[in-house]
């Protein structure tokens, strides 16, 4: 965003109207049902109302005035939809109170959970990303690395990753090591592909330029062909997370017993939507977190390509 660029004030004014009216439907009208947190759910509301009003000489929060607006048209859609008529049936969707109770009351679980499934994601996705990496760098290399390794990326590589996880659990006694298993599975194909891809793209006159200088083998490849294959690199990195988000949710449904794919089976389980609702804000976040990470790395790194790509 140009902070010189004029941005619109009539959005931002209209949504510290509209979430000072939530505050007001929320506290003063009362509920078709005994839902908690009422009282807490319209001082957030007036909260926000009250950010808005303060923050409407900053252009970079006026840059999100629309979008301020829209979340204020749907808690208080939301508010008056089901806190007050209950026009959506219950326990399937529940009132917007009914969600911040949850993360009032359930934050510890909550956290644990995150923290489990950061684990498992972490170090599936590192060991994929090193493992597919090296496959990458060994077939666009090496021919003789290439012929074996080739039709085995083949054969293995297009799998679901799921596919392997009734057999996994049932060798590997540790559904941990198991799920660990099936991200790094799930991470090391793209990764592989598409780091194969960047190194055999190369172009040879840049090794030709580096040998007639005296360059060996492993500078060729750690200062001419990785540096040159890195944005095939990261597009693979951004493959393989998303495979390992997808694999993180299989892994705690079904076979380990914690992280935010745990506890959502669970609230499943005991009709408690608004946990499972809220599990799945938490795990938005985390994914978006993650994305928005590895985008600042690339961007570092890749810093002739940062105005192509932003997240």
């Amino acid at each position: 965003m140009n902070p010189k660029v004029k941005i619109a004030y009539w959005p931002q004014v209209v949504a510290f109207i509209m979430w000072l009216g939530t505050a007001c439907l929320t506290y003063f009208f009362k509920n078709a049902d005994d839902f908690p947190r009422t009282t807490e759910f319209a001082y957030l509301c007036f909260s926000i109302a009250i950010f808005c009003a303060l923050t409407l000489s900053s252009n970079k929060v006026r840059y999100y005035g629309s979008w301020l607006l829209a979340l204020a048209l749907f808690a208080g859609g939301w508010e008056l939809i089901q806190a007050k008529f209950v026009m959506l049936p219950r326990p399937f969707f529940g009132a917007p109170q009914e969600l911040l109770d949850v993360f009032i009351t359930d934050w510890y679980r909550l956290l644990d959970s995150l923290l489990h499934s950061l684990t498992l994601l972490l170090g599936g996705y590192i060991l994929g990303c090193f493992i597919g990496f090296s496959i990458g760098i060994g077939m666009g290399w090496s021919l003789h690395f290439g012929y074996w390794a080739h039709p085995i990326l083949r054969f293995f590589g297009p799998l679901p990753p799921v596919a392997f996880l009734p057999l996994l659990f049932a060798v590997i006694p540790s559904s941990w090591l198991a799920g660990e298993l099936l991200m790094a599975f799930a991470a090391a194909f793209p990764v592989a592909v598409l780091t194969w891809s960047g190194i055999a793209g190369v172009n040879p006159n840049y090794y030709d330029v580096a040998r007639t200088m005296g360059a060996k083998s492993f500078f060729l490849i750690r200062h001419v062909a990785i540096p040159a294959a890195l944005p095939f690199v990261f597009v693979g990195m951004f493959m393989a997370l998303g495979s390992c988000f997808y694999m993180l949710v299989v892994a705690e449904m079904l076979g380990v017993k914690a992280g935010l794919g745990f506890y959502m089976q669970w609230a499943q389980g005991w009709a408690a939507y608004p946990n499972m609702y809220a599990a799945l804000i938490i795990m938005a976040v985390m994914c978006t977190s993650f994305m928005t990470l590895l985008f600042k790395v690339r961007n570092n790194l890749l810093r002739w390509q940062k105005e192509n790509i932003k997240w």
